[in-house]
């Protein structure tokens, strides 16, 4: 039900049940008083986010509110997952506020009952509310916190990361910023109202332990001392601003694409007794996947984004599905001191996937382009959002359930070539952290025991909208650029290598379903020895990368939708697997990507693109990416989260990015969870009119291409200066700047 802010009147709701022990006694006192209610620490449900959802019942007007407290407030309340504690609060407020979170600018009408769960159920009588004016505040034992009833899912959790939410996130707004956003609650055509209703549900899909003793304080300065749940909550924030010229900016009616995905990792694991606490790399790469035995239908890598009007809202919403394989590299101390290194390929680990929930999206708005005064479509899609849980092992000694960290989604989409067409690519990087948690299977539900590894994630998704019919002639006689990431792992000499390379990618004229194509090279790899020891090596060369036009099988009906397989020498059969990888094309060919898998670079992204069509210009680029840096004793991962590149009109650039690190200490074994990480730096540009483009500038050098309009740049990072080497992928889109 929509709300209409105007006609809410007033009323302030007091709990006065028991206080002191008395509040713990009455629970002990009813049977099951939690049993019938969805607790996510006794099911693990893949397919779902890592909030459970206890909306069973509600009326469209209804929120159910549950208390979680750290264990240290409550030793005896009902544990539930984040070492959290599920109490009944002796005090319960619900009141209009702003910025400034005071408690009296206004009342709301509702009702209040109390569910056979015992839980607290409250009726708006206006419908729930979907901006940030309107907080429930609970008590218990003279510990109160804070919670937005504008939750998407309904599911009202109070406890320290809603209160956070309220404090950092509706708090840190000024006069200006809150009225820009209830600007948009009250209007019936602006989408971003439901960016609160987002963020406060999926808060509480963070995998973020809170320590036993932990005090409310103790537990919000945790919260805060996470990079990046911490610049989640303030890039929401920021995303509610966005107001009605953008939320009402739509595409086209449906669009499918073609996904290419890599995830470079680095974390922790706590699997194998002789590695214990060992640090540990993994990369994760996109799969095709048979629905079947005898394999009549394939799922493939895809996002799905979709533009429709309901109620005069326009909306645009998106879906990915990605099947993923997995190799790791166990980086560890024998008991000598010894580094040490344990290989574990991708036939360990059961295929799985990395999915997000259909969610809404925003567009930016259009601006003029200065050349010609037209107005140009929009050029980045926002968002937040919230990746599925998912199970391996089912049926095995270990069940695993692995869980993954909602993320901003700040996307780069082409302008589409005619009006009522879709954009032909979508291009982001981001970050999320997560667990693989071993599960007890009890009475039908995944129970959640031991933390089996914590990993951080960066990720590239680069999706490429899906042909009708594509033909090879498309990428005939053209010259490429390209870029390319590639960690190897399992080398007895060199157990860990991460490879960059950029150059250039001739084809030639199909035969039949097969293009012959050569790349030149210039490589740089990060090696780390045996011993421990670190390295940077530098290299040039040729070599055979062909192509086929790969045959797909979505449902009865094969074709060729844009999927591509590269080879050096054999090709596979039509589904088999080449030795290389697999990839997918833009419809008119101008940009590739790959997947390389188990390939003689190991596995990677490469990213190809035509010459551009018009002179870089000096413009502002949202940067985003990752570097992987090492020295004798380190292991660092830096994902370039929210970067500004900016290229001005001397022929210069400069870099301000903030980002995470987490860092590996070998000695002592300790992982860092995310910390807040940034480059700065000021680097002279040669551009050439093909593409190619380099920026360097003290121990950094760029190289890569640049395509389209200028609009996108690929950039490999390098530095051998030494005693921390670097490399890494980076990517720029631009920002459209509003008139």
């Amino acid at each position: 039900m929509r709300l209409n802010l105007a006609t809410l009147l007033a009323a302030t709701l007091i709990l006065t049940a028991c206080s002191g022990d008395s509040a713990i006694d009455g629970v002990k006192e009813i049977p099951n008083r939690f049993g019938n209610a969805v607790n996510a620490l006794d099911d693990f449900t893949p397919g779902s986010t890592g909030d459970s959802n206890n909306a069973r019942g509600l009326r469209p007007n209804e929120v159910r509110v549950t208390m979680e407290v750290p264990a240290s407030v409550a030793p005896q309340g009902e544990p539930t997952r984040r070492n959290l504690r599920i109490v009944v609060p002796d005090r319960v407020e619900v009141y209009r506020t702003d910025y400034t979170l005071r408690k009296d600018l206004g009342t709301v009408r509702f009702s209040t009952a109390t569910d056979d769960d015992g839980y607290l159920i409250i009726a708006f009588e206006d419908g729930v509310p979907i901006g940030p004016d309107v907080v429930i505040e609970a008590s218990y034992r003279g510990t109160t916190l804070k919670a937005l009833a504008a939750d998407a899912d309904r599911d009202v959790k109070v406890n320290p990361f809603s209160h956070y939410l309220v404090v950092e996130g509706l708090g840190n707004y000024d006069a200006i910023d809150f009225q820009t956003v209830m600007n948009c609650v009250n209007s019936s055509l602006c989408l971003n109202k439901y960016v609160w209703g987002t963020v406060a549900d999926q808060v509480h899909d963070f995998e973020i332990d809170i320590g036993t003793n932990a005090s409310i304080a103790s537990a919000l300065d945790r919260l805060d001392n996470r990079a990046d749940f911490k610049a989640y909550v303030a890039a929401m924030a920021d995303y509610a601003l966005l107001g009605q010229d953008n939320s009402d900016t739509v595409r086209a009616s449906s669009a499918d694409y073609n996904s290419v995905f890599l995830g470079l990792e680095l974390g922790q694991t706590f699997r194998e007794s002789n590695a214990f606490g060992a640090g540990q790399w993994g990369v994760r790469t996109a799969q095709e996947e048979a629905l079947t035995a005898t394999g009549s239908a394939y799922l493939y890598p895809a996002l799905t984004l979709t533009s429709f009007e309901a109620f005069n809202i326009n909306v645009t919403s998106l879906a990915t599905d990605i099947p993923y394989d997995r190799q790791t590299l166990i980086h560890g101390l024998d008991n000598g001191g010894v580094q040490t290194f344990f290989n574990r390929g991708s036939d360990l680990w059961a295929r799985n996937s990395h999915s997000s929930a259909p969610g809404a999206a925003t567009l930016t708005p259009p601006r003029s382009d200065a050349q010609n005064g037209d107005a140009i479509n929009p050029a980045r899609l926002l968002a937040g959002r919230a990746l599925y849980q998912s199970v391996t092992g089912r049926d095995s000694s270990r069940i695993t359930g692995w869980t993954r960290n909602p993320y901003h989604l700040d996307a780069f989409t082409s302008a589409p070539a005619e009006p009522d067409s879709s954009p032909d690519r979508v291009l982001t990087s981001y970050f999320s952290a997560g667990k693989a948690i071993e599960l007890q299977e009890e009475g039908g539900k995944l129970k959640r025991q031991d933390t089996l590894e914590d990993h951080y994630l960066s990720v590239f998704e680069l999706h490429l909208e899906r042909s009708s019919d594509f033909s090879l002639f498309t990428l005939a006689e053209q010259r490429y650029n390209l870029v390319y990431i590639a960690p190897r792992f399992g080398n007895e000499d060199d157990p860990l290598v991460f490879e960059t390379g950029h150059g250039t990618w001739d084809t030639q004229t199909p035969d039949g379903n097969r293009l012959a194509a050569e790349v030149t090279l210039d490589q740089f790899r990060v090696v780390r020895a045996s011993n421990g020891q670190v390295r940077a090596e530098a290299s040039s060369g040729t070599g055979d990368w062909n192509m086929a036009n790969r045959l797909s099988r979505p449902s009865q009906s094969d074709q060729y939708m844009g999927r591509l397989t590269l080879y050096e020498d054999q090709a596979g059969e039509a589904f088999g697997t080449p030795d290389m990888g697999l990839g997918a094309t833009t419809p008119d060919g101008s940009l590739m990507a790959f997947n390389l898998d188990d390939s003689y670079l190991g596995d990677g992204l490469v990213i190809a693109g035509q010459p551009p069509t018009d002179s870089l210009v000096p413009a502002r680029y949202r940067l985003q990416g990752v570097i992987i840096a090492m020295t004798d004793n380190t292991s660092r991962m830096h994902q370039i989260h929210n970067g500004l590149l900016e290229l001005d009109d001397g022929g210069g650039a400069t870099i301000n990015a903030a980002g995470f690190e987490i860092h590996h200490d070998i000695p002592s074994s300790n992982v860092s969870e995310p910390r807040q990480a940034s480059l700065a730096s000021s680097l002279g540009v040669t551009a050439s009119e093909d593409g190619e483009i380099t920026l360097s500038g003290g121990e950094l050098t760029l190289a890569g291409f640049y395509t389209g309009t200028g609009d996108q740049i690929f950039l490999t990072l390098r530095d051998n200066t030494g005693p921390e080497f670097q490399t890494g992928l980076l990517i720029a889109t631009v920002i459209p700047e509003s008139d």
